[in-house]
């Protein structure tokens, strides 16, 4: 399990709705999926279901709460970027045919606040809410404040073999890098080099995310 604040229990419930947001399970499928001792995974889905986070399907699998849908509903109407950037981001995978993402820095990790997947059958699916490190990607080292004359950064097998990314950075009205659009998908269509492939268009998106973001400031 990774230890992300220290307080053992918030990491392990984490962990547990990390692991249901992917599909329902049963207490069998999230015990190994958590990699938690079955006494523990039980516990904290009953705590969960209790709290409304988690409920059970028709199948009494455990699936995502009402709970969670409201306080999503909350995060969104209070910090609104990913609902600003929705239009554009949809029109980038239009435009590229892959799975795109908007990316926040969280920590020492970044957060995957928006994706739209690719109409391909074989492509990347990055799930809404999951949280990957910040050095190894393109959106983590666009988080970082890495950047290029082009205004993009590509990386290629960084965190997963066989997939390549391209990212941008959005920048608040400061100048600050608050987020990062990115195209990724298999190394079969986009390349070694994805940022020739879509690099102006994932930068063009990310200036148009950021210029959304300047007005709806004002």
């Amino acid at each position: 399990m990774d230890i992300v604040t220290g307080v053992g229990v918030l990491d392990k419930a984490a962990l547990v709705l990390r692991a249901v947001a992917e599909r329902p399970m049963s207490l069998t499928g999230l015990q190994a999926a958590t990699g938690l001792p079955r006494a523990t995974a039980h516990r904290l889905a009953v705590a969960l279901e209790a709290h409304g986070m988690l409920r059970r399907d028709v199948d009494g699998r455990f699936d995502l709460g009402a709970e969670l849908a409201a306080l999503g509903r909350l995060a969104a109407d209070r910090f609104p970027l990913a609902e600003l950037a929705l239009p554009v981001l949809r029109s980038l995978r239009d435009e590229t045919g892959e799975s795109v993402q908007l990316f926040e820095r969280e920590g020492s990790g970044r957060r995957c606040v928006l994706s739209l997947q690719s109409p391909h059958a074989l492509r990347w699916i990055v799930p809404e809410g999951v949280l990957f490190p910040l050095g190894l990607g393109s959106a983590g080292r666009v988080l970082t404040g890495e950047t290029s004359r082009a205004g993009w950064v590509q990386s290629v097998e960084e965190r997963e073999s066989g997939v390549a990314s391209v990212s941008a950075a959005v920048r608040d009205d400061e100048g600050m890098v608050v987020a990062a659009v990115s195209v990724s998908g298999p190394i079969d269509r986009l390349t070694r080099q994805p940022g020739k492939r879509f690099g102006a268009a994932v930068a063009a998106a990310a200036g148009e995310v950021s210029a959304r973001l300047h007005g709806s400031d004002r």
